[in-house]
Order: C-alpha cells, then sequence, then structure tokens
C-alpha cells in the first residue's frame, strides 16, 4: 500500500503527512521535492537514526498538501504540528497556550489583562512567558509604579466613588472620571514602553513632567512623578547594556540531553537585556541539526514580538525560508545571523550556559522527586500491606451540584508523579439526581469494562498514552467505608481479582482498606500520606474543572438556543470558539463574526441579543 502511495507523490513543494494503521499523525513534514523527500524515509540507507526506523515500521499511510513555495509549506507545517502535536515532531514540552500580557489599546480607556490566546482583535501583547509567577511579578511591579485600573470596565460612570485602590494610590480612578482619556492613555503608552524595555524614554518623559508640576506648585504631583522616576531607574540599573546601537535583537542557545532539549531566549530590547525565557522541547529523537529550526518555527509562530534580528549559534539549512516567513509575520526584514562581535559571541555563551544549568537543574530535580516518590511509594506498600509496590496508582472522584453536571475524573500517578496524558474525563450518563455512589459505580465499571476488553487484545501491546490496557497497582477512590464498598464491588463483580483498592477519607485524612474495621492513620508529615493526598486532591480538581466546563457550556447553550438563528452546526461552533456565556458577552461583533458559519449580521443580532438579556437581569 506504501509503495503504491510513494509512486503517486510528485516532484513538487508541500506537506507530508505520515499516520499509522488507525490514522493517527505520526509526523508532519515539509519539503521543495515532496517525492524525493518521502522516498528517502524508505531507504535502507536512511535508517540509521531511531527514528527513521521506527517511522519506517509505524507508517501506514502518507498523505500530502501542495503548496506555492517554501514559505506557504513551512507555515502550513507549522500549524499541522499544532494542530496534531505528533509524536515524532519535535515539539514544546507542556505546550499549554503560554500566558501574555494584553493590552486592549483599541479601547477609550483600555485594560491590562493576563490572557493564554493571543488574538487579531486590535490589541497588543506581550510574551509568551514561561513562568506564571514571573509574569504576576511583572504585573505588580507595573501595577506599583503605573497605577492603571485593574476592573472589567474603567469607563466612567461606572461607580458612584473611587475604590478603595484611588484612596492607597494603586488607581487613578477613570471609572468616576477622575482621570480624562487622554491622560490615561498616555499612562497606558508609558507600559507599553516599559514592557518594550525602553526606561529612558519614560524617564525622560516622567521628568519633563515632575519639573512642569513643580514650575506649577503642584508639588505632591511632582513626588508622586519622583518615586515614579526612582522605580524606573532602579530597573533600569539591573538591565545590562549590551549593545550601545540600542537596537532590538533576540539571542538563542540551547543544551541538549538524550531525552530533551533547553532552548534559552535572551531578549535584548533598545540594547539592554531585559529578560529571558526557557523551553523545554521534546520528541521521538532530538537530531542535532533540528532542534534550531523547529524551536524557531514554535516559538515565532507564537511569539507577539519579533526583533529585527535572531543571533543563532550555528548555521541552519533552512534559514532563508525561516527569514522569509518571520519577515513577512514582523512586517519588515528578519535576519538570523551568527554573533558578529566579541559581546554578542559572550551573550550567546551565556545563553547557553544557562540552558545547560537549567537542563541539569531540572534533572537533578527530577531524581530528587523520584527518590521521594518511590520512599513514599515503599512506605505505602508496607503500612497497607500491599502485594507490590504501587507504582501505577490511579484515583476516581466524581462532583456535581444537587446531581446537575455530574463528572467524573481518573488521575493515574507512576512512580509517585502525576501522568497527564493518562487522566480521563466522565460525563455520567445512567444517574439521575444526587447518588454518589452510583455515579462513582459507573465510572468504575466504564474504565474496568475498558480494562477487560483491551487486556487481551491489541491494545495491550499499544502506545503508553493508552490507559485502559494497564493494571493498576492500587485504585485509591475520595471517600470512606462507603466509596470503597462500591469499588469492592465493581472490581467483584467484573471478576477482577488481583488489584488492590483503598479510599482516603477528608476530614480526619483516614485510610479505608478491605478486611479492617478500624483506618489506618498515618503520622502528619509521612511521604506516603502526603502522595496519597496530592493523589486525592488531583483527581478532585480534575473533576471539578470539568463540571465547571460542562456548566458553563450548558449555560451558553441554553442562551443561545433563544435566538431563532442559531442551529446545533452554530451553537457547538460558538461553544467550541468562546468556551462560557461571559466570554461570548465580553467578544466585539467582529470577533463573533470570525466564528465558522456566523455572518457579520447574526453576529451583530447574537451581541443585541444578549445586551437585551443582561438589561433585563439587571
Amino acid at each position: 500500500m506504501i509503495e503504491e502511495q510513494l509512486k503517486a507523490i510528485p516532484p513538487e513543494t508541500g506537506v507530508y503527512i505520515f499516520k499509522d494503521s488507525k490514522g493517527q499523525v505520526l509526523y508532519v513534514g515539509k519539503a521543495v521535492n515532496l517525492r524525493s523527500r518521502v522516498r528517502s524515509y524508505f531507504q535502507p540507507s536512511s535508517r540509521s537514526s531511531l527514528k527513521a526506523r521506527l517511522l519506517a515500521e509505524k507508517v501506514a499511510s502518507v498523505e500530502f498538501i501542495l503548496t506555492q513555495n517554501e514559505v506557504e509549506a513551512l507555515v502550513l507545517e507549522c500549524n499541522l504540528i499544532k494542530r496534531y502535536r505528533p509524536p515524532f515532531n519535535i515539539r514544546l514540552r507542556d505546550d499549554k497556550q503560554y500566558p501574555y500580557i494584553k493590552i486592549t489599546w483599541h479601547e477609550t480607556f483600555p485594560r491590562i489583562l493576563v490572557t493564554r490566546r493571543m488574538e487579531q482583535d486590535g490589541s497588543l501583547y506581550f510574551g509568551p512567558y514561561t513562568s506564571t509567577s514571573a509574569l504576576h511579578q511583572t504585573m505588580d511591579l507595573i501595577r506599583k509604579i503605573f497605577p492603571y485600573a485593574t476592573c472589567s470596565d474603567p469607563s466612567p460612570g461606572k461607580r458612584v466613588r473611587p475604590c478603595l485602590y484611588y484612596d492607597i494610590g494603586r488607581c487613578v480612578g477613570p471609572c468616576t472620571g477622575e482621570v480624562s482619556p487622554e491622560e490615561y492613555r498616555a499612562m497606558v503608552e508609558q507600559i507599553i514602553l516599559f514592557l518594550k524595555g525602553r526606561t529612558e524614554e519614560i524617564i525622560a518623559e516622567l521628568r519633563a513632567k515632575m519639573e512642569e508640576a513643580a514650575s506649577a506648585l503642584a508639588f505632591e504631583k511632582a513626588a508622586a512623578i519622583r518615586d515614579q522616576i526612582f522605580a524606573l531607574e532602579k530597573i533600569s540599573q539591573h538591565q545590562r547594556v549590551v549593545s550601545p546601537s540600542l537596537e532590538d535583537k533576540d539571542f538563542i542557545a540551547y543544551a541538549r540531553s538524550e531525552e530533551e532539549a533547553c532552548v534559552q531566549v535572551f531578549f535584548v530590547r533598545n540594547g539592554k537585556l531585559v529578560g529571558r525565557e526557557y523551553f523545554l522541547l521534546e520528541g521521538a529523537e532530538l537530531e542535532e541539526g533540528q532542534i534550531l529550526g523547529s524551536f524557531l518555527k514554535l516559538f515565532y509562530q507564537k511569539a507577539a514580538f519579533i526583533p529585527p534580528e535572531v543571533i543563532i549559534p550555528e548555521g541552519l539549512e533552512e534559514a532563508t525560508v525561516i527569514e522569509e516567513w518571520l519577515t513577512s509575520r514582523r512586517g519588515g526584514e528578519v535576519k538570523l545571523r551568527l554573533p558578529r562581535d566579541e559581546a554578542e559571541s559572550e551573550l550567546l555563551r551565556m545563553a547557553s550556559h544557562n540552558a545547560a544549568e537549567t537542563l541539569e537543574a531540572l534533572r537533578e530535580n527530577r531524581e530528587r522527586e523520584k527518590k521521594r516518590g518511590m520512599e513514599a511509594l515503599a512506605e505505602l506498600e508496607e503500612t497497607l500491606d500491599l502485594p507490590r509496590l504501587p507504582v501505577r496508582i490511579e484515583c476516581y472522584d466524581v462532583s456535581h451540584i444537587q446531581g446537575k453536571w455530574a463528572t467524573g475524573s481518573m488521575v493515574v500517578f507512576v512512580n509517585g508523579s502525576p501522568r497527564k496524558g493518562l487522566y480521563r474525563r466522565f460525563r455520567i450518563k445512567e444517574v439521575e439526581g444526587i447518588d454518589d455512589y452510583a455515579m462513582l459505580k459507573e465510572v468504575l465499571e466504564r474504565r474496568f469494562r475498558r480494562y477487560l476488553e483491551a487486556r487481551d487484545s491489541e491494545l495491550r501491546l499499544a502506545a503508553s498514552d493508552e490507559p485502559w490496557p494497564h493494571r493498576p497497582d492500587l485504585v485509591l477512590v475520595d471517600g470512606g467505608k462507603g466509596q470503597l464498598g462500591v469499588a469492592l464491588k465493581v472490581l467483584e463483580e467484573l471478576g477482577i481479582e488481583d488489584i488492590p483498592v483503598a479510599a482516603l477519607a477528608k476530614r480526619e485524612e483516614e485510610i479505608f482498606v478491605p478486611g479492617s474495621e478500624e483506618p489506618v492513620k498515618l503520622p502528619q508529615g509521612s511521604k506516603a500520606l502526603s502522595l496519597l493526598q496530592r493523589i486525592r486532591d488531583e483527581a478532585h480538581r480534575f473533576a471539578i474543572s470539568y463540571h465547571h466546563e460542562l456548566a458553563r457550556k450548558e449555560t451558553l447553550s441554553a442562551s443561545l438556543e433563544a435566538i431563532p438563528e442559531i442551529g446545533p452546526k452554530r451553537r457547538r461552533a460558538l461553544l467550541e470558539h468562546f468556551g462560557s456565556l461571559e466570554a461570548l458577552r465580553k467578544a466585539t461583533v467582529e470577533e463573533i463574526a470570525s466564528v465558522p458559519g456566523i455572518t457579520p449580521k447574526l453576529a451583530l443580532r447574537i451581541k443585541e441579543f444578549l445586551q437585551e438579556a443582561e438589561s433585563s437581569a439587571n
């Protein structure tokens, strides 16, 4: 079958997609000559790498998409990798939506927000940030220097009197008209300059305002501006000057191990080193020549700002096409280049050293976590008299409000660490009303029926991201004797006898096990108890998050059902795009019209309907 497909591939530019026998995407790549590139994977001479050998073994079908040029192929490749997250492509580890700082510049009184979605909505974005703590520290710092409003709508007339933040000098009070739109936007412009690293420009502007205020005998205002200048000067002193030409550049270097690579990005703005972020990469095999190119595509696909120069440690085979792509994204020329002088070389070495140190620190942390986890598992095995070390623990919980939006969760810990790719969520289908025991019974029956079905089938040999065929060493349920009894009954009825079960009750943190009237109580500080609590709490969090998601979607769906023009297909599209009624209410007509199947006229109708409904409710 593969041979026939290979014959049909033309010698043209485009993207190729490898799939397995189940239709799952294994790998996405691009090529100037598709026929030559795809055929190379199936030549004996090209199977020297682990990646090529594994791909050749698993590929069941090949698809291709022709493009006009190589840049178009690169864009399509990036989008497909983002969509399918193929296991054989290099990808960002934990590639959730990284957070950004968003400034709604198109609004009369711009808001400064944290968001995980970057859209073409007229707002300005800064990021992405890999550390949420660093992001919030930045937000706190901005707030101390520039007292912007944090309320959802700072427009005048929203409040009768200023809030506490105004009284303590942390807000300039736009909601009560204490500041004009022009003055407020001028302050937000300073925030934008600050985020761009242009502190000298802000300081110069503030000095002029301070002198103007002092000349007008407005000494209190002049003192407040003076404090802003001091704070900015303190920050500026800690920013290393690396380029006297006051240019914007990104310096990118990496370090790698067998399983992963760490890429460090240093951000130079206006000639100063203003920040850095690190990103972890993983893949079936991190091939030396592919790490840098893959990262550039992954990172700059999401970056809110692209500088005119990106300094890299080595040449790239596809440098020209990446430069063309970056230039089109930036709207101005972008060059990938090697360092030109000792100062640039030193900064790149520093980035490389930081990447290596980060990789080593993460490795040591994982070793410590693994050791702690194994000690906790050994303690658990002894305390609960388990037949074997509980390497794989599965925990189950249910969540609902008065029986509505009932959900169940399954979380999996292996060697004492969460395996989030193995988590599963259940929507309760068979139980009506309030019956926690029946809900837990449904979840456990569905999970372990899947286990029995998969145990003797081909799924037994499936990849590790398929949870159903695997037998847990311990089943943990959130609750007491009643929940323990439910779990034991389910396993008994299904004829499963070799899986230990325990229940962890919240109130006294007591552990209930079969055959014992009295609960087991582990001492506070016990590693085993700490692990069980962590697993139980994670199952609870996971169940609640799904419960809240269903509640939001049902509320939104119910609201949309009242609009005659909104059928099931359009309703589903709006649900998937916005996720909640609140998000849809805040959306502009243009944002609503961007959803597939929603015309501008219908978007306006939806917006008017939601505004009318909100007014009626108030």
